[in-house]
């Protein structure tokens, strides 16, 4: 769901007051959150829904291109099954938040956050399992940008601009490169991790030029004295 390009500073109607916020979108997103423990709970627990052994023989594991970390194939499918539900809910939300036109200001605040809340817990599962400087600096510069971008637009709004920070065609596009990527490192498949590292590298220089992009529109204001 992309974020709203435009800034509600007027007081609730009582009318929208007796909305309740338990919408569909909105259970969809809180139902995104709610995969976030799942998911660390899969990656780090090993009894965690009888994933303790491995699913598969090894000698099948490395027929099929799994790298010797991985302790259980079925533990990376599941793992990557989480996430591309997650992925699949923050378009579902958004669907039917427009289908139904039930669009609240609590779900504006919370899709974005569940959003960053699910990719900064893949990457830092991810960098454990490739402690590389290409999976450090990734994790950095992303989890780093949407801090950064965060709080600009957060200042931007107290100006009345955020439409000057709306989301851009880039920070879509590298959106999708950061969900394709994380998928294709959480399966763990040797063979396809040369492609996952390409996608990976790819979300960054996206991720740095969003938010080029950002700072730009912003500039004008931030140079402001006072």
């Amino acid at each position: 769901m992309t974020e709203s390009t435009h800034l509600h500073t007027q007081e609730p109607s009582s009318s929208q007051n007796t909305k309740s916020i338990f919408n569909l979108p909105n259970n969809l997103t809180i139902a995104r959150i709610l995969m976030i423990p799942l998911f660390v709970a899969i990656a780090y627990w090993p009894p965690a829904m009888g994933i303790g052994m491995p699913a598969i023989s090894d000698n099948v594991i490395a027929r099929v291109g799994m790298s010797e970390f991985s302790d259980s194939l079925l533990r990376h499918l599941l793992l990557t099954s989480v996430f591309i539900i997650a992925a699949i809910t923050d378009w579902l939300d958004g669907y039917f938040a427009r289908k139904l036109n039930v669009m609240s200001a609590f779900g504006r605040f919370l899709d974005p956050v569940a959003d960053k809340l699910m990719v900064a817990a893949a990457l830092i599962v991810l960098v454990q399992w490739h402690p590389n400087i290409i999976m450090a600096i990734a994790a950095i510069v992303i989890i780093s940008r949407e801090i950064a971008v965060s709080a600009l637009r957060e200042w931007m709004a107290e100006l009345g601009n955020r439409t000057s920070v709306a989301v851009s065609y880039v920070g879509k596009l590298k959106t999708t490169f950061q969900m394709i990527a994380i998928t294709v490192l959480l399966l763990n498949w040797e063979s396809l991790e040369t492609v996952g590292y390409a996608l990976m590298v790819a979300a960054v220089i996206l991720t740095l030029w969003s938010m080029m992009i950002y700072l730009k529109a912003a500039w004008p204001y931030l140079r402001q004295s006072g």
